[in-house]
Parts: C-alpha cells; sequence; structure tokens
C-alpha cells in the first residue's frame, strides 16, 4: 500500500482493496505460495503509474525475502543500530538486486540518496514502528525507536510545517525532511 499510496485517500484504499481481492485477502501467504496461474490474477493492476510490471516485481523481491526471513523489517534494518537514512538507503539498494529487475519499477522506491524525501516508505515504517491503539500504527518492528523516525514530508505538511515556521528549506527534499524532523523533536524528543 505505502508503494503506491499517492493521490487521493478514497482511490489509495480502493486500489488497495482490489488488491487485496485479487490476493483472496491473504496477501503474505499469496506472496509466499503463489503459482504462476495465481500471479494471471494481478494482470492489469494499476494506479496512477504504478501497474502490473511494478506489482509482479514487488511480489516476486517479497517471495525471494521471506524464503530467508520472517520479517520485511530486515529489508531495511539488516542489523542493529541502523539510522533510518541508511535504512532506506538500504532498502532501495536491496529491493533493486536482482538482476531481473525492471527499469520502470526504481521510480516506485526513493532513497536518501536519490535526495528524495521518502514519504512513502517513511509513513510505512512510521506505520510498522509507532503503535497506537487506533489501528494506523501496529508496531511490529523494534530495530529501531520512534523518536527515530522521519517525518513522512507530502505537500500538505510542508506548507503548514513552513507556515508556522518549522521549514525554511526551499525544496522537499531528503534534507527538508530532516530539518522538519529535528525542529519537531525540539517539541516532542519521543
Amino acid at each position: 500500500a505505502a508503494i503506491f499510496a499517492w493521490g487521493q485517500r478514497k482511490t489509495i484504499i480502493n486500489k488497495c482493496k482490489e488488491l487485496g481481492e485479487r490476493m483472496d485477502y491473504a496477501p503474505y501467504h499469496f506472496v509466499t505460495g503463489h503459482s504462476e496461474t495465481d500471479l494471471k490474477k494481478l494482470l492489469g493492476f494499476k494506479h496512477r503509474t504504478f501497474n502490473d510490471t511494478d506489482l509482479l516485481y514487488c511480489i516476486e523481491f517479497m517471495k525471494r525475502h521471506y524464503s530467508e526471513h520472517k520479517s520485511l523489517e530486515d529489508a531495511f534494518f539488516p542489523k542493529e543500530n541502523v539510522d533510518v537514512e541508511s535504512g532506506l538507503n538500504y532498502f532501495r539498494s536491496y529491493f533493486f538486486s536482482h538482476p531481473d529487475a525492471p527499469t520502470r519499477t526504481r521510480k516506485h522506491i526513493p532513497s536518501p540518496v536519490q535526495k528524495s524525501a521518502c514519504k512513502r516508505l517513511n509513513m510505512y515504517l512510521r506505520w510498522m514502528v509507532r503503535k497506537d491503539d487506533k489501528g494506523v500504527d501496529f508496531g511490529l518492528w523494534f530495530k529501531i525507536k520512534p523518536s527515530q523516525l522521519i517525518c513522512p514530508l507530502d505537500l500538505h505538511v510542508e506548507r503548514t510545517a513552513r507556515k508556522i515556521g518549522l521549514l525554511q528549506r526551499d525544496k522537499p527534499d531528503w534534507q527538508a525532511a530532516i530539518e522538519l524532523t529535528n525542529n519537531l523533536r525540539i517539541l516532542d524528543p519521543e
């Protein structure tokens, strides 16, 4: 969901539901146990510029990953004491380490090395690291603390942060996400 979470919230939710249905509402089982015939259910899936080629590669990556690891956390944080920036850079490199990785899919997985703010991946890390009682943040990962997360910087967050003086940088890039996060840590270090 986080990889293609851009655009209208309602559309993103509908696309997630569509994808869930195509995977018989068992995404982990689908990823780890699909057959070639099962993959045909995914053909034609599209959300904006994310298409079935991108989706099929994501499924293949996850199948390879889960054949050796229990959690996707290891795809970001392969060992203890890895910061978020290093984790995001590692993830992109690891994600595209297969020789058959489609070139077109690279635009969907950003990293700080590319100077991207990595909004969608930072949002995903938030879901997996923070824990709440509202069903948004799952709190399943423990290799980093919530205080180490980087604020997901989208257009609305950027505008608000500028308006209230939490962001001075003129580009919405990785350095802007770091600046905003550091200013937010002054208000709440946790």
